[in-house]
């Protein structure tokens, strides 16, 4: 996934129930949080890696996360974030590879190997079907954050000019 991670995790967010905008927050920084690990990947480590293969992209971490999270009782905050982790998690298994069964292998597993055939790499991603699977993503995602955005102004009390107090006594 290039694009969709963030709308899938607001998708996720608001499919939750609890849509204030704290909650909307952590799911959007859980959703792209496993990619935070780009920046060791272009800065210290100089690509000589898959930024797949690093602690942010296997869920074995974030599971034992999530159980520590559970022991002391961090409650939906934590749950909010942790399920946005693992949904961008699955996201890349589509295309990026995730090892899954780690340490029990390194393999990473992928439903789709998108082959090198364009120079610059983004490219390959790009112009391959499986970019057509953001599409419906970003078009919910837009969808619900536009009813959303309408049906908040639609509930708000029409006021013809400023707000009367009452006279103090």
């Amino acid at each position: 996934m290039l694009v969709a991670h963030a709308p899938a995790g607001y998708l996720l967010t608001q499919l939750g129930g609890d849509r204030t905008r704290r909650y909307v927050l952590l799911g959007l920084c859980g959703s792209v949080f496993p990619d935070i690990d780009l920046l060791w990947f272009y800065f210290v480590d100089h690509r000589r890696h898959m930024h797949h293969s690093y602690w942010t992209h296997i869920p074995m971490y974030w599971v034992l996360l999530w159980l520590a999270c559970e022991l002391m009782a961090l409650g939906w905050p934590a749950r909010v974030f942790l399920a946005n982790v693992m949904l961008h998690l699955v996201l890349d298994t589509i295309a990026g590879g995730i090892a899954w069964l780690y340490p029990l292998t390194t393999h990473r597993f992928v439903w789709v190997t998108v082959p090198p055939g364009h120079g610059f790499w983004l490219w390959n991603f790009v112009l391959h079907w499986t970019f057509l699977l953001e599409l419906p993503i970003l078009a919910a995602a837009a969808t619900v954050f536009w009813l959303s955005v309408r049906g908040v102004r639609a509930r708000r009390p029409a006021t013809a000019g400023p707000v009367q107090l009452p006279p103090r006594r």
